[in-house]
């Protein structure tokens, strides 16, 4: 696991961006797991900087979204589909037939779509980079606490703390979706690397827990320390839990020194 630490929001997610792009100038037919909410606008809006400058083809490149909520339309404005398509999609040169989000509307066989959705992903070869956010519960995706580290895609019941952080994004009286369709926690870990962007003082408990604490179902998050090849980017105010802070500056002294790779 690499740590690296950010003094604010935009040099996090410029370092996400830009680890992201060199991903994709290595390996033009990249398959790039995909994460949505306020952490990842930085992000996505590099990538479309990148790309506007000229530097950066998405043409090949194929993606897969970590969830969506049970319910909503591509069209309903806090659908991930929306949210997609606004911040990213709409502003390269994606492939709309290399684009997988989850189908919100589906209705009935549960299973069997998730599994289809499995399978589309292994089609495409697998995940090469999956880029992730924290819930406030250490969740990634929707796999909230008590979840497998096995489980797959599915359909998951969201927590009352989740729906608590949902419903400010949705119209006062407007009920937020109960339910989401998911990449389970063994998707996730399937990934050849995994990127984990977090910012802000509301998500430092569970950096801390998920990077320095026990491997628990409490928190999904720290199922990524199984993982040989995972990256947390984080800003100073994520990190304000964190025990080894000063061993972590260390680390990356040396990654850039040694493995330069990692860090361009």
């Amino acid at each position: 696991m690499l740590v690296i630490l950010k003094r604010d929001d935009e040099e996090s997610s410029r370092q996400a961006a830009q680890l992201i792009a060199s991903a994709v100038r290595k390996k033009p037919t990249l398959t790039l797991g995909l994460a949505t909410g306020v952490t990842m606008l930085g992000v996505y809006k590099h990538l479309v900087r990148l790309h506007k400058e000229g530097s950066l083809d998405f043409s090949r490149v194929v993606t897969f979204n970590l969830d969506e909520y049970l319910g909503l339309s591509p069209s309903h404005p806090q659908s991930f589909h929306h949210f997609m398509r606004e911040n990213f999609f709409a502003h390269v040169n994606m492939a709309s037939q290399n684009i997988h989000i989850p189908d919100g509307t589906i209705r009935g066989n549960y299973d069997e779509y998730c599994a289809g959705y499995e399978e589309a992903i292994r089609k495409a070869g697998g995940i090469d980079v999956q880029l992730l956010g924290i819930g406030r519960n250490g969740h990634i995706g929707f796999n909230e606490p008590t979840s497998s580290i096995g489980s797959r895609t599915r359909l998951k019941v969201l927590s009352q703390e989740t729906l608590d952080d949902n419903s400010k994004s949705f119209t006062p009286g407007d009920q937020s979706p109960r339910c989401a369709i998911t990449m389970g926690i063994g998707t996730i870990l399937e990934a050849r690397k995994i990127l984990l962007l977090a910012t802000g003082t509301a998500k430092a408990a569970a950096v801390a827990k998920s990077i320095e604490g026990p491997i628990t179902s409490a928190v999904s998050a720290s199922a990524l320390q199984l993982h040989p090849e995972v990256t947390f980017i984080i800003d100073d105010a994520a990190a304000s839990q964190l025990t080894q802070r000063d061993y972590y500056h260390r680390v990356l002294e040396m990654t850039a020194l040694l493995t330069p790779e990692r860090l361009s």
